[in-house]
């Protein structure tokens, strides 16, 4: 029994951060929300150690190793966990530039 595509459900591209429906490209051409259109996907690691680079082709964004070869960006994504930096900031800092340390935290014994 074939079911066919219903249109726009061919392709449908999701915010490497989020998850949520890619709307816009960020600077490296990878396809993103609008939420997080000014991250950038830096420090990706191969399974060989080795620095991955973005690349953009005809089927979308995939990544380039220098030993290994090229990767999709699903299995890159599996590889590393993706966090925008954005957000990891202000989690950090509260106003005033105060952060707070509990005692479970493990920066408590710096």
């Amino acid at each position: 029994m074939h079911i066919s595509k219903k249109y726009g459900q061919s392709k449908v591209d999701e915010c490497p951060f989020c998850r949520k429906q890619a709307t816009t490209m960020n600077r490296q051409a990878v396809p993103v929300c609008s939420k997080h259109k000014e991250e950038l996907l830096d420090g990706m690691k191969c399974v060989c150690g080795s620095e991955l680079e973005v690349l953009n082709g005809k089927f979308g964004v995939f990544f380039s190793c220098m030993k290994c070869g090229n990767m999709n960006m699903r299995k890159v994504l599996e590889l590393n966990a993706v966090k925008p930096k954005m957000q990891n900031l202000s989690q950090k800092t509260r106003s005033g530039g105060e952060i707070t340390v509990r005692s479970d935290d493990p920066r408590y014994f710096d």
